[in-house]
């Protein structure tokens, strides 16, 4: 069952470990300072919490702090930079925080009041072009109350503001170090997360030591981690069977995970498969001849299969999505399903006639190359197939790197284009908010008044939020109607790693972040 062989750094490392020890053995957890090495496809693209709305969050998480974050088990936001946090009146507009006392950022300086109110406001300030600023539109004013208090007044009710400073986007800086209107750019970071940025090659590796300054929820169970970074998830996969990384988080094409799945016991490897709300879904273009008919979107809905989607092409590593709101969020309903049932081609072809469209329909979908996957193109290619075969379509992929992907949505070049979500919060108003109104986050304005102007607000002054559910209901509604958001799949999420490694089924926060302080070498047997 252990192939020893082919982890003599592993067992290097674990030899010493027991020379310190004596005859004793360490107990699973015991920190170390052999790191444990981590493989994604997911590197980051800035290292400054100011220019980052991205894949960057997933290094974030690990070396800055946020006033509020996730403990293991909890989807609803804990204080962690903070000692206390909550809403001072009825309203929910006014959000005060108190800081821990004695906490500083790794080179000593003070993280106080000061410093998140510069950490923020940093951030509006910089406003940087598909940045996380927009998160804050709701922010008018941050004021301090001495060293250790922060209250924030925000324009408008939001119970959900306590989920935006949780996420990674609202890391605090040292003001020493990052300067007021501008990114910093000497490719350093000065935290006050679990683990100090000790050494990072852009692209290829990031090294990270124990921050022993540190004070928050992490309970930091190793002492070091190497996050390396692979351009495909062959390759990273390949690294994991050789012995040469010890986990794997994001990026893992399904063909590897069937694979892995297969041999796990054979290849001394363990995969373990968390719930996901990642999402992927089409979107169309109301400015496009075509795809700004109600009808052909309609159709198109009541034509795609996605039990065949996730079954031919992601080989069952994701699961049929029928609403923008995932399974496992309050708000998430089926209404695609109860509106178009069972694919039908038949059903379809009654939505064309009954608005005049007797002829095949010409469509071009567009994809990227690079973003989320080598499964992309054959989903893509599957979708072309499903609706051309109905004979009411004529369908024409085009694929483009996402720098020049997203720069051509945004322009509204695309008649139809396919996107996926990794929510910035584990809440319905994430599923839904950026995707409607004048400028939302797709470049396709969506005026869909009632739910921005009736359903958003009034379930965001709702501080307890599983009584939202209705709300959201209705606003599936009205997408499902609409069909101009067509939801596809929601994702799974799988860790690989070698069976010697423990702590990958608490490694997930619930926004699918790896938090790396959950990992350690179980050194017992």
């Amino acid at each position: 069952m252990f192939d020893r062989n082919r982890r003599p750094r592993r067992l290097a490392a674990l030899a010493a470990l027991t020379l310190v020890a004596g005859c004793g053995l360490l107990s699973p957890g015991s920190p170390n300072d052999d790191p444990i090495v981590v493989g994604t496809t997911s590197a980051p693209s800035t290292l400054d919490p100011a220019a980052s709305w991205d894949g960057s969050w997933e290094l974030f998480r690990n070396i800055y702090q946020t006033l509020l974050s996730y403990p293991y088990g909890s989807t609803t936001p804990q204080p962690d930079a903070a000692r206390t946090c909550g809403f001072t009146d009825a309203a929910n507009r006014t959000y005060r925080c108190v800081l821990r006392a004695g906490t500083t950022f790794s080179d000593g300086h003070s993280l106080d009041a000061a410093a998140v109110k510069y950490s923020l406001d940093r951030i509006r300030r910089i406003n940087v072009s598909g940045g996380p600023a927009g998160l804050l539109a709701n922010l008018r004013s941050i004021t301090t109350e001495g060293d250790r208090e922060v209250v924030f007044h925000l324009a408008r009710p939001d119970a959900t503001f306590p989920f935006v400073l949780a996420t990674p986007a609202m890391s605090l800086v040292d003001p020493d170090h990052y300067p007021a209107h501008s990114l910093r750019e000497d490719g350093r970071v000065t935290g006050s997360g679990p683990y100090r940025l000790t050494s990072y090659d852009e692209g290829e590796k990031a090294e990270l030591r124990a921050n022993g300054k540190y004070r928050g929820l992490a309970e930091r169970k190793n002492d070091a981690v190497t996050i390396e970074y692979f351009r495909d998830s062959a390759g990273m996969v390949g690294a994991l069977q050789r012995g040469d990384i010890d986990a794997t988080y994001r990026g893992i094409a399904a063909s590897d995970v069937v694979a892995l799945q297969a041999d796990q016991v054979k290849d001394g490897l363990e995969i373990v498969e968390n719930p996901g709300i990642e999402i992927s879904y089409l979107v169309f273009n109301p400015e496009d001849r075509w795809a700004g008919k109600k009808a052909v979107r309609r159709a198109v809905a009541q034509v795609v299969d996605r039990a065949a989607i996730a079954h031919k092409v992601y080989k069952d590593t994701v699961r049929p999505l029928y609403s923008m709101v995932p399974a496992g969020l309050v708000g998430h309903t089926t209404d695609f399903f109860d509106d178009f049932g069972e694919p039908s081609t038949s059903k379809a072809r009654k939505i064309l006639a009954e608005a005049g469209i007797t002829r095949r329909v010409p469509l071009t979908l567009w994809y990227t190359i690079d973003r989320y996957g080598s499964e992309t193109a054959p989903e893509f290619s599957e979708l072309k197939q499903q609706l051309e075969d109905s004979g009411l379509f004529t369908v024409a992929l085009r694929g483009r790197p996402w720098k020049t992907f997203e720069a051509g949505y945004r322009r509204g070049e695309y008649p139809v284009f396919g996107r996926g979500w990794f929510p910035d919060f584990p809440d319905a108003d994430n599923f839904v908010a950026p995707f409607v109104g004048k400028d939302n986050a797709l470049g396709t304005p969506y005026p869909a008044k009632e739910i921005t102007d009736v359903l958003l607000p009034r379930s965001r002054g709702r501080g307890d939020r599983g009584t939202v559910a209705e709300d959201f209901a209705e606003a599936q509604r009205i997408l499902a109607d609409d069909a101009r958001l067509l939801p596809l799949w929601q994702g799974k999420q799988y860790v690989a790693t070698d069976e010697d490694l423990a702590g990958a089924e608490r490694a997930l926060d619930p926004s699918t972040i790896m938090l790396m302080w959950e990992l350690h070498r179980q050194t017992s047997w």
